[in-house]
């Protein structure tokens, strides 16, 4: 009986035998001539060739079973002969050696300017620690501070009002004294009386621009203090934020700008009657820009790079910057320190 040695040397004589040219030119034999076979021959064929691998399967079985050595052989001469490294990790031979396709980097309408740091929408409208103060206690002053955060969305970040639409949320959160006049100052704005309403929200004049990005950016403070006015005492909010929004002309991406709307307000809160009472004051006071000055319709008209020149005389105004919470914009139609 032949040692193992003797029968790895012939087993690798054996495959050593049929060369790489040699076994590639039989497949292309064996391929041309079955495809010369007629239907009924190809089924018999079949038939045998399953019988043939079933008995070499078994075969095959109790080789590997006396010589599993064996295996490892025949399988680094099948990976040497499609130039794969056999002593390579087996998931990173199948792998291409193409590089992976770079995929393109989206870029955001408020990358370059100071709004690319600020915080996505009402995350931005970050509220100060609650605190018992002016005689309210702090779940009082807590539900003060939520009613001005939600104020703020209703004025700055909501969709249909930006595009001209009425305020509905605001008008609900408004104390009924001042929700009647707010109402009748958005059909006839009244300077003198100071329900020119549309002031109180930021909304884009119709057919002027639209919204490129859902994502808002906003930054800013709310300060808790205390006031004390014709004997009442209590609290009030102030707020100061930055609304930037990327626009552009209707169907002209080529005029892509962003715009800031400042928003300077306060709310006065008190108790009355065992329930809180709310104040809004000089609501969204701090201009929008850039935006033209020649039209005042309390509506925002944004001014575009290819914008006319405003007619509204600005010499002498002091250049203002937009993202400064320092300072209030477009008041005079001042120009702008920097590009928004």
């Amino acid at each position: 009986m032949p040692d193992n040695d003797d029968i790895d040397q012939r087993f690798t004589a054996l495959t050593a035998q049929i060369s790489v040219r040699e076994r590639r030119r039989m497949s292309k034999v064996a391929e041309q001539e079955w495809a010369r076979q007629p239907r009924i021959k190809r089924r018999r064929r079949r038939r045998w060739t399953a019988v043939a691998v079933a008995v070499l399967v078994a075969a095959a079985g109790g080789f590997v079973v006396y010589r599993p050595d064996s295996v490892e052989r025949v399988r680094a001469a099948i990976l040497a002969d499609f130039g794969i490294d056999p002593s390579a990790d087996p998931a990173a031979a199948g792998q291409s050696a193409e590089p992976a396709p770079v995929k393109p980097v989206k870029l955001s309408p408020f990358d370059g300017s100071p709004a690319q740091k600020y915080a996505d929408g009402v995350k931005g409208l970050v509220m100060p620690e609650p605190r018992a103060l002016g005689g309210l206690s702090r779940k009082e002053v807590s539900a003060a501070l939520r009613h001005a955060r939600k104020l703020l969305t209703a004025s700055n970040l909501d969709r249909k009002v930006l595009l001209g639409g009425r305020p509905n949320a605001l008008i609900r959160l408004l104390n009924p004294d001042q929700r009647a006049p707010f109402v009748k100052g958005l059909k006839h704005p009244d300077r003198k009386s100071g329900y020119e309403s549309r002031r109180w929200v930021t909304s884009l004049a119709p057919k002027n621009a639209e919204l490129v990005s859902e994502t808002f950016k906003v930054h800013g403070r709310t300060r808790l203090t205390t006031f004390k006015e014709n004997g009442l005492s209590s609290v009030r909010i102030k707020v100061n934020y930055l609304f930037v929004y990327a626009i552009q002309r209707p169907c002209r991406p080529d005029t892509l700008t962003r715009l800031v709307a400042h928003n300077i307000g306060r709310l006065d809160v008190w108790r009355d009657g065992g329930r809180l009472r709310f104040w809004v004051s000089g609501w969204n006071g701090g201009g929008v820009a850039p935006a033209r000055c020649d039209i005042d319709d309390a509506f925002v008209h944004p001014f575009y790079p290819d914008s006319p020149p405003d007619r509204k005389p600005t010499a002498g105004a002091p250049a203002v910057d937009p993202y400064s919470i320092e300072e209030e914009t477009t008041k005079d139609c001042s120009p702008l320190k920097s590009s928004t």
